[in-house]
């Protein structure tokens, strides 16, 4: 587990660090990776230092977790502890050392994820809430809430088709990848509508408009901002800042334009 100055930091409770950790949550196709990009942009363009991170990117489990998939040899039970693996190792290289820098993350899903897949795959509940125990509680939650329906047509308007896991076809649940997309994300957001009351995540409707979407992004942000304020650096006129991940951690640096 997360430790700073002798105290372990767990799910239960908010985290110790001077930085700030947003994420945002739904099923496929919900839109919120389009939500987080904007915020992120908006963000560094007020002059906050921001770190991206998103499920399922650790290269530490990345090819087991495509091989696993290619040959649908993941089990419910293998799949949850691939991706609590995948969240341990961005968590001690990704996440804490923006964190205890005073940076923003912000991550496209976070431990709400599992909590709604993987109790959809059978996999128990306060089993699977055990086991991110070690993960921080982020600061805000923002969860963007679609019906099945939109969520499939907005995915089939970007590719022509769903892939095997995101429909739940591992499951057994229908014939047909559509239809099992369906049931299958339909459960989820049954799940999430669960994790909702039990965490307090803070609902947007999905189905707005883009900039109405963000505009009430950035009010929950504001919101966080204004209980605890963050520090702006300012960027010379010329300039922008990127971020790099070196052997040391993240390194920010100014470059001109």
């Amino acid at each position: 587990m997360p430790s700073t100055g002798g105290t372990v930091v767990t799910f239960r409770e908010r985290h110790p660090y001077p930085g700030k950790l947003i994420a945002v949550e739904g099923v496929d196709g919900s839109g919120k990776s389009t939500q987080v990009r904007l915020l992120q942009h908006w963000l560094e363009a007020q002059g906050y230092p921001v770190f991206f991170t998103e499920w399922n990117s650790s290269e530490l489990v990345r090819d087991a977790t495509r091989q696993g998939k290619k040959k649908n040899t993941l089990t419910p039970t293998t799949f949850s502890l691939l991706h609590a693996t995948d969240l341990a190792d961005r968590l001690a290289y990704q996440i804490l050392p923006p964190l205890k820098a005073g940076m923003i993350v912000l991550s496209d899903r976070y431990v709400c994820t599992a909590f709604a897949r993987d109790a959809v795959r059978g996999v128990d509940r306060s089993w699977v809430r055990k086991i991110y125990d070690y993960a921080p509680r982020p600061d805000l939650t923002l969860y963007f809430r679609v019906p099945v329906s939109v969520a499939c047509e907005r995915i089939l308007s970007a590719r022509r088709t769903l892939k095997f896991y995101e429909a739940g076809m591992d499951l057994g649940l229908a014939d047909t990848i559509e239809a099992s997309f369906v049931e299958f994300q339909g459960r989820i957001l049954v799940e999430y509508d669960r994790v909702v009351e039990e965490y307090g995540l803070a609902v947007i409707d999905g189905q707005l408009d883009i900039r109405e979407q963000q505009d009430q992004v950035r009010e929950h942000v504001k919101k966080l901002f204004a209980l605890a304020p963050m520090r702006r650096r300012a960027v010379p006129t010329g300039r922008r800042r990127v971020q790099m991940r070196t052997r040391e951690g993240i390194k920010i640096r100014e470059v001109r334009e």
